[in-house]
C-alpha cells in the first residue's frame, strides 16, 4: 500500500513594518490585511521591512510607492490594501455575504471608507503629528477636525441603532473599522457613541484580537531589540 504524499502549499505573503510608527497600535495598513485573513481563517506569511528596505528596487517592483502592505501568491502581487483585502474577501468566505446585491454593497463600503471617510481623517491625524510646531496649526485644526465631524455625523445617521453597515458583518465593516481607529486618540469619537460603539464592536471580534496581537507582537520584539 502506497503512502499518501502531503505537500504543503505555500501560503500568501504579505509585507509590514519591522518597526512600526504606530508603536503597537494597530493602525499601519497591513492590519486591515491580518485582520481579512483571521476573518477568513487563512494562513499567511509576514515578511517585515526596514524603512531603507522600502525604498530598494526589490520593494518598489512590489509598490511603485514604497508602501506597506504588498501581498504575494504564486504569480500574483498586489499593492493598496483595498485591493488586497478585497481579493481575499472574494476568494475566501467570512467577508462578503453571498447575495450578489448585498455583496455590491458591501464593496461600496469598502470604497467608502477609503475614498469618502478615511482623507479627512489622514489629513488631520498627519497635522496633528507633523504641524504642532507650526504657525498655522492652531487656526487650522479646528478646520480639520470638523472636516472629520461632518462624515462622522453623516455616518452615524446612516448606521443609526444597526450593528454594522448592512446587515451582517462583512468587509466593508472592517474596512471602515480600520479607517475609523485612527481617531482613537482624537477624542472626535466621544462625541459620536453610536460610531464609538461601532468601532468598539469591530475591536471586540476575537479576529481581529488576533490580528492586533499579531501586529503588536513585531512592536514588542522590535522594542527589545
Amino acid at each position: 500500500m502506497q503512502r499518501a504524499i502531503i505537500r504543503s502549499l505555500p501560503m500568501p505573503s504579505i509585507t509590514a513594518f519591522e518597526n512600526s510608527p504606530d508603536r503597537g497600535r494597530g493602525q499601519a495598513r497591513d492590519m486591515r490585511v491580518r485582520w481579512a485573513f483571521e476573518e477568513a481563517g487563512q494562513p499567511y506569511n509576514v515578511r517585515l521591512l526596514s524603512f531603507a528596505a522600502l525604498k530598494q528596487p526589490a520593494h518598489l517592483a512590489l509598490h511603485p510607492f514604497g508602501q506597506i502592505p504588498t501581498y504575494e501568491d504564486g504569480d500574483l502581487t498586489l499593492f493598496e490594501s483595498g485591493a488586497i483585502v478585497l481579493h481575499i474577501a472574494e476568494r475566501h468566505d467570512g467577508l462578503l455575504p453571498k447575495d450578489a446585491n448585498a455583496r455590491v454593497r458591501a464593496i461600496a463600503w469598502m470604497f467608502a471608507a477609503l475614498s469618502t471617510v478615511e482623507p479627512p481623517i489622514v489629513e488631520l491625524t498627519m497635522a496633528m503629528l507633523f504641524e504642532r510646531d507650526k504657525s498655522w496649526y492652531a487656526e487650522r485644526l479646528p478646520m480639520l477636525q470638523d472636516r472629520v465631524r461632518v462624515r462622522l455625523g453623516e455616518l452615524s445617521r446612516r448606521l443609526g441603532d444597526a450593528d454594522w453597515l448592512d446587515g451582517a458583518f462583512s468587509a466593508g465593516d472592517l474596512m471602515m473599522v480600520t479607517v475609523l481607529r485612527r481617531l482613537n486618540n482624537s477624542g472626535l469619537l466621544d462625541e459620536y457613541p453610536k460610531i464609538a460603539a461601532y468601532v468598539a464592536r469591530g475591536e471586540a471580534r476575537p479576529a481581529f484580537r488576533r490580528a492586533f496581537d499579531a501586529q503588536l507582537a513585531v512592536f514588542v520584539a522590535a522594542s527589545r531589540s
